[in-house]
């Protein structure tokens, strides 16, 4: 299982960035994926999570309506496309396989609920 996130830089605020996270070495459609940040300091947040099949998806309270979470089955990849970036969004950003193919409400955003994990990209926001 290889999971390999990429897409980050350095923005400014009010700008976007699309991350995509490369998956190999499974189904990968038959698992949920989600998107964790870590900030300087602090722990590993969960910012959002697709289904299987990309009908049911979860979001952070502080990314909803900026941030959305979208896969190619095709391409083994699911890209996170971030609007509206603020500061407080600067973070390694990583991707990672839940044990399951649907999110479940309350647990999407544990990383206990995930088993496979990629390397990070790093997203600033600054001017």
């Amino acid at each position: 299982v290889q999971l390999q996130a990429s897409g980050g830089g350095l923005v400014q605020p009010g700008g976007s960035l699309r991350l995509s996270c490369a998956a190999s070495g499974f189904s990968f459609a038959n698992y949920a994926i989600g998107w964790f940040r870590q900030a300087p300091g602090k722990g590993r947040e969960g910012v959002s999570c697709i289904s299987s099949s990309g009908g049911r998806n979860f979001y952070s309270a502080s990314v909803k309506g900026r941030f959305t979470v979208s896969r190619d089955d095709a391409k083994d990849t699911v890209y996170l496309q971030m609007n509206s970036l603020k500061p407080e969004d600067t973070a390694t950003y990583y991707c990672a396989r839940s044990y399951g193919s649907h999110p479940i409400a309350g647990l999407w955003n544990s990383p206990s609920h995930y088993d496979s994990w990629g390397q990070g990209t790093l997203v600033t926001v600054s001017s």
